[in-house]
């Protein structure tokens, strides 16, 4: 599978893109006075192959969640349990990504990939056939069986794909093993094709894991040679003795695995965590569909490194959300050669900054849709 995806990633579309410009040239506008949302909607038009572009639209929502064996070195004050039990409250819509969410119409599905805790019940989906978690019980009243995706905004829905409960602690040994880290990216990409089969127009990455933000800088370091210290944020709000010690873990990891770059599932495998792998095969399926993806914080552009090292071309796919405030989501970004939307100091993650920045990627191809040229609308061009 991620062979013949990555197999059908292709180039941007120059056709496309230069027909896009010269429309824009000819729109009721000054030349250029859109700024970076001209420049967005020429490569939605080049991933399309089409001028415009299709609407990005429906939105769908792709939480992946999974647990970390590096947690046990003490680099997250939260325990291990809320990764679990904030998925409860994803599908009891209580937490901020529902709410914005709710907001943009898009609908939210939470990917169990690789969760360390026993979930909450409430309606599941399995069509990856990986369940393994011991004790599942796929037959009660609230859970319901595996079937194609429904976009509803108004019911997040879970999809259980655990590969295992974690991540192994990767200051003793690789996160996961090669097999392992495929099916994570096999698990992305199967998501992706079940969202746009299921009519998504655009795919948000979203993410939940206590303790992601440490195989986040890991990962971000091995991919773009950056020092460990330049590419390790304090996560969910770390004090400098935590902080400092969360750099040494990082810095100690890639000197025990000496990560190879040119081999991303290598990468992923000894550093990367189960839903950093399973964006990136989101990433990868959704530019093998041609169908962009908006990225959220420096979980998604950690995952976005890996999936540019198996496909190159996978970028065009790929629209930055926002500049998350952790460091090492502009070291990544600048290595992938994005530029974020939006800037809000945003740290959360789950989504949110991809879906506030939704509206305006949605904007950028709206313009190509709706405005008027000089010509059909009678007005004097200088």
């Amino acid at each position: 599978m991620l062979e013949t995806t990555i197999a059908a990633i292709r180039p941007a579309d120059e056709a496309a893109m230069a027909a896009a410009r010269e429309l824009h040239g000819r729109l009721t506008k000054p030349a250029g006075s859109l700024g970076a949302l001209e420049d967005l909607s020429v490569r939605l038009a080049g991933l399309a192959g089409a001028c415009p572009p299709p609407l990005p639209e429906p939105a769908a929502v792709a939480i992946f969640a999974g647990d970390h064996g590096v947690h046990a070195q003490g680099v997250s004050p939260w325990p291990q349990e809320v990764t679990g039990q904030m998925i409860g409250n994803f599908l009891a819509g209580g937490a901020v990504v529902n709410a914005f969410a709710r907001q943009a119409g898009a609908s939210v599905t939470v990917v169990d990939v690789g969760v360390a805790t026993p979930l909450p019940t409430g309606p599941i989906a399995d069509p990856t056939g990986l369940d393994d978690r011991a004790g599942s019980d796929r037959a009660g009243p609230d859970r319901a069986g595996p079937g194609p995706a429904v976009l509803d905004p108004a019911v997040p829905r879970l999809v259980v794909a655990s590969v295992r409960r974690g991540t192994r602690d990767f200051t003793v040994t690789a996160a996961l093993t090669r097999d392992e880290a495929l099916a994570a990216v096999q698990t992305g990409i199967r998501i992706a094709d079940e969202l746009i089969d299921a009519g998504a127009g655009i795919l948000l990455t979203g993410d939940m894991g206590i303790g992601n933000t440490t195989p986040a800088a890991a990962l971000i370091a091995a991919f773009t040679g950056a020092d460990p210290l330049d590419a390790t944020g304090r996560g969910t709000g770390i004090d400098d003795p935590t902080y400092a010690h969360k750099v040494a873990v990082v810095r100690s990891a890639l000197a025990r695995h000496s990560p190879d770059p040119a081999d991303p599932l290598g990468v992923l495998a000894a550093v990367g965590g189960l839903e950093h792998a399973a964006l990136a095969g989101l990433i990868l399926g959704a530019a093998a569909r041609r169908t962009p993806v908006l990225l959220d914080g420096v979980i998604a552009v950690s995952a976005a490194l890996a999936a540019a090292a198996f496909a190159p071309a996978a970028v065009g796919a790929m629209v930055a959300g926002h500049r998350s405030a952790e460091p090492g989501a502009t070291v990544a970004l600048r290595h992938l050669g994005l530029d974020p939307l939006i800037d809000l100091g945003l740290r959360l993650g789950e989504g949110t900054g991809a879906l506030l920045a939704l509206p305006v990627v949605t904007g950028a191809v709206r313009v190509l849709h709706e405005v008027a040229t000089f010509d059909s609308a009678g007005v004097a061009e200088k």
